[in-house]
């Protein structure tokens, strides 16, 4: 039996910076090899970042992602490096003939094995997801090879990302032909408890394919992605060995022993895959000999988040990323008072620092007091940076020239408050975050140009009451990953008062909506269960209700196509997973 010492690189790429990621990928492998490792494993399409969407299609670009890896290897050998094998991702093409229906240049998602100096080995994902945020058919064409490599005398597949998650294909193969070890390289988007999905998934493919598994998962944002880490070594038996944490950047080193000794001849073997196609397995060898018997380090297994602390910490992240990655220095937002834009402000001060938030307090006729003493006390505690900016004149000003009544009056107020959010963007350079939660943007509670202004929405995916079970969460809770160092940043009162958009006297939420806990269940099954109307009656939600709701969602999908981005965090999120037409006559019925 072998052992061997494997560092997986969970690491934050930018997408189409591929200089900046290359140089990310030397460095993480002198820190690999300082560790003493093996062999060092890095994510899904690395040097280009993921998902580069129509990039693919460029020639330029993946012409540049072959030249980056070529050139990475051999500057790995330049720098004493080049005798650690390197697993990473990034785009090739498959040099086929243009046909229609194929994707301009037969692009691959493909992964490289580097070692001594030169690309050894190449490999492209077989299986192509083509539901929720994926659309890898618009933009790949199918790997039909598996290598398998042969280091310090373990043989070591390579499968990408959702060659684990469907049946057949490279996994299949990998249980057919034999191996110590399976390296999966993996760009998989954050959602709320995905983590018990991903280690049940791990042991059931290590079973199945017959050796251990490592599942190495990048972290970052990516405009409405979100990439959480969770990384995973399991067994052949499909026990646990080791786990990184989430949302945070790894260099996981483990130990690996028991590992079956090979001896298969090297060479091309075709294999059935099981889904109806041909995988052609080629196997090379490195290193024959296995290694000295060597002391393991001690595993680690990472403390798992619980909800509340994974969302919030994706929703950070996300902010963190956005801005960074944008080249923003400062990012801005309106402050009422309210829920909403209390905890889009901790999220912001958390993510960047609370002296690069700017809060403006902009109170109307309508405004009550204690809203914006709740503002002022938030900023209080925070530290933020803030202004007043009064609006009852500005409306006034417009009243006296176009006469506006009504719901046109009340938007009116909102869109003086975008106005002035984006003027002082526009002059000051910051990103204008917008407040509004999943239960507005589902049931058209926003205004267009007015409280929808903006650039990012770091809230966009978060149901209502969950909302303020985030804030309750962040008052009780902190992470030594928080740029915001103050205990109970948002004021109770922001938490318990009855919430208002404030547009009328005496407004409340329930005026136009229903409970927010009724609310949510029914948006929960509707929107991110796909339920129509008559499985919403026999789930047990209201039917009269169920009619009015639907109507909500449906006559919004305009407002929503007009919305800033902001990261997934549920199974469904308004963007790349729902996809509706705005020119729409279907209509549910509940008769």
């Amino acid at each position: 039996m072998a052992q061997l010492r494997i560092a997986l690189a969970q690491t934050n790429p930018t997408v189409g910076d591929l200089s900046a990621n290359a140089d990310r990928l030397v460095a993480w492998t002198r820190d690999a090899a300082e560790r003493g490792a093996h062999l060092v494993v890095f994510t899904e399409m690395f040097l280009t970042g993921y998902p580069v969407e129509d990039l693919v299609l460029r020639t330029s670009f993946v012409d540049a992602s072959i030249d980056t890896l070529e050139e990475v290897a051999r500057r790995l050998e330049r720098e004493g490096l080049g005798d650690l094998p390197v697993v990473v991702g990034y785009v090739d093409r498959a040099g086929l003939a243009p046909r229609v229906g194929q994707p301009k240049g037969a692009p691959l998602d493909a992964a490289a094995l580097l070692h001594r100096g030169e690309v050894v080995t190449r490999t492209a994902k077989h299986h192509l997801p083509n539901y929720g945020v994926f659309d890898e058919y618009r933009y790949f064409v199918r790997g039909d090879r598996l290598p398998i490599f042969r280091l310090h005398g373990v043989d070591v597949a390579i499968a990408v990302c959702e060659d684990l998650w469907q049946e057949g294909g490279p996994v299949s193969v990998v249980g057919q032909a034999g191996a110590g070890l399976l390296v999966a390289p993996n760009a998989s988007p954050y959602e709320k408890e995905k983590d018990d999905v991903r280690l049940e998934l791990c042991a059931r493919r290590a079973r199945e394919a017959g050796c251990a598994l490592a599942y190495v998962n990048q972290i970052g944002g990516q405009d409405e992605l979100v990439f959480d880490g969770d990384s995973i070594v399991v067994d052949a038996a499909g026990e646990p060995v080791a786990r990184a944490s989430q949302f945070k950047e790894e260099l996981l080193v483990v130990d690996l022993d028991g590992l079956p000794v090979a001896d298969a001849e090297p060479g091309a073997y075709p294999y059935d895959a099981g889904d109806g196609s041909t995988i052609t397995v080629e196997r090379l060898i490195l290193s024959s000999e296995p290694l000295a018997p060597y002391e393991p380090e001690p595993r680690r297994v990472a403390e798992r988040l619980d909800l509340h602390a994974e969302v919030y910490s994706a929703l950070v992240l996300a902010v963190r990323d956005y801005v960074a990655k944008n080249g923003f220095e400062s990012v801005i937002l309106g402050l009422s008072g309210g829920i909403d834009s209390a905890l889009t402000a901790t999220i912001a001060a958390d993510a960047i620092g609370p002296s690069r938030v700017n809060v403006v307090l902009m109170p109307s006729r309508y405004s009550s007091d204690h809203s914006l003493a709740d503002a002022e006390e938030l900023v209080r505690r925070q530290g933020v940076t803030s202004r007043v900016a009064p609006i009852a004149d500005i409306v006034s000003a417009f009243e006296k020239e176009i006469e506006l009544s009504g719901l046109a009056s009340e938007n009116l107020q909102a869109r003086v408050r975008g106005m002035i959010l984006m003027g002082l963007s526009n002059e000051h350079g910051h990103l204008v975050l917008t407040t509004g939660n999943k239960s507005e943007l589902a049931t058209g509670y926003s205004t267009l140009y007015g409280d929808s202004a903006g650039g990012f929405a770091p809230i966009k995916d978060v149901p209502k009451t969950m909302v303020w079970e985030l804030s309750r969460w962040r008052n009780a809770h902190s992470d030594e990953g928080f740029l915001l160092a103050v205990d109970r940043p948002i004021p109770e009162n922001s938490i318990t008062k009855e919430p208002s958009a404030e547009l009328r006297p005496d407004q409340r939420d329930t005026d136009s909506l229903p409970p927010y806990e009724v609310l949510d269940r029914l948006l929960d099954d509707y929107v991110e269960k796909d339920m129509g109307s008559q499985e919403l009656i026999a789930a047990g939600h209201d039917p009269d209700l169920v009619t009015r709701v639907i109507r909500l969602v449906d006559v919004a999908e305009y407002k929503r196509r007009q919305y800033p981005p902001g990261p997934k965090i549920t199974p469904k999120n308004f963007g790349r997973d729902r996809r509706l037409p705005i020119t729409n006559r279907w209509r549910e019925t509940t008769g």
